[in-house]
């Protein structure tokens, strides 16, 4: 079984420019930059946050310290 791509739209292709007197050069030059910059960008949306954490992550905490017994052990403050 194969399977069949279809290619995405390069919305680089559909550029209208309004300036008159535009040579084949400047367009795919222009064109270019473009889809460099459209590429960049949604590379950058797929790329999971680097060192981010979640909200749920920065609230949580160590776990406490075992409590241990004997003299003295348990008071948090020196008398």
């Amino acid at each position: 079984m194969t399977e069949s791509t279809t290619p995405i739209p390069d919305p680089a292709e559909e550029l209208l420019f309004l300036t008159r007197g535009v040579t084949p050069t400047e367009a795919a030059s222009v064109s270019a930059v473009l889809r460099g910059l459209l590429r960049e960008e949604t590379d950058n949306l797929r790329r999971a946050p680097e060192g981010s954490q979640s909200a749920w992550q920065v609230s949580q905490r160590a776990i406490r310290p075992a409590v241990r017994a004997g003299q003295g052990q348990w008071r948090g403050f020196s008398a």
